[in-house]
């Protein structure tokens, strides 16, 4: 008989098996879940130490809680996220992926993808707050955009910088729109759908603050 692939804890199912199946385990997302809840759910992630620990969207009140109880967890202030690193490599990353922000506002989304990248063992660079507003800043980093794998691109407002960046490289671009802007940008739904329909091919497009979701995807890209 197979052995079951997941804990059963009531009131979560923890998905145990997925570091064999995608290459990178469940991640926790904290948000509305309780300290009690979220420790129960680490500790059975946590029992394969060769395995990268993350829990994104966690309060950081309840990091002190969290870190009495589960061994080298560490806190990522500007990502909003806890982690542990694994002790496995992770399958090898070919390039490095670039993250890039239409403004500082975007920097908290763009840092919860980073660390989601280098949780996977991927190589990470930065381009942040080369939005639109000065269209100088982010041409004159063309070269820079020209050597990724696959970019990254973080934008509140109207959104209007992945369809620009796609426009000018060859490699996939993955778009993340924030909850950051104006009234009129409500919350991010007016540069989600900036993104959605964008001219530019080869964009793929997480849903808002998602930046968990950009990092993996453009994860199983590089590492494929």
């Amino acid at each position: 008989m197979k052995k079951q692939a997941y804990v059963d804890l009531g009131f979560a199912c923890v998905d145990t098996d997925r570091q064999k199946r995608r290459g990178f385990p469940e991640v926790i997302f904290c948000q509305k879940k309780t300290k009690e809840d979220i420790v129960k759910i680490a500790r059975e992630l946590a029992r394969d130490p060769g395995a990268p620990l993350l829990l994104t969207h966690l309060d950081p009140r309840f990091f002190g809680f969290l870190k009495a109880r589960i061994k080298d967890l560490r806190y990522d202030k500007k990502a909003r996220a806890a982690y542990r690193r694994g002790r496995r490599a992770g399958r090898q990353a070919t390039g490095e992926v670039l993250i890039v922000t239409a403004g500082t506002s975007d920097i908290p989304v763009a840092e919860e993808a980073a660390l989601t990248l280098e949780l996977m063992g991927v190589g990470v660079r930065r381009l942040y707050d080369v939005g639109v507003a000065g269209v100088h800043r982010i041409m004159d980093k063309k070269d820079l955009l020209r050597k990724a794998s696959v970019v990254i691109v973080v934008a509140g407002m109207e959104g209007a910088l992945a369809s620009l960046v796609s426009g000018l490289v060859r490699c996939p671009v993955v778009a993340v729109p924030t909850s950051c802007g104006y009234g009129s940008s409500f919350e991010g739904l007016a540069a989600l759908l900036t993104m959605l329909n964008s001219c530019s091919p080869g964009i793929a497009v997480m849903n808002i603050d998602n930046g968990f979701g950009a990092g993996y995807f453009a994860g199983l890209v590089s590492r494929r």
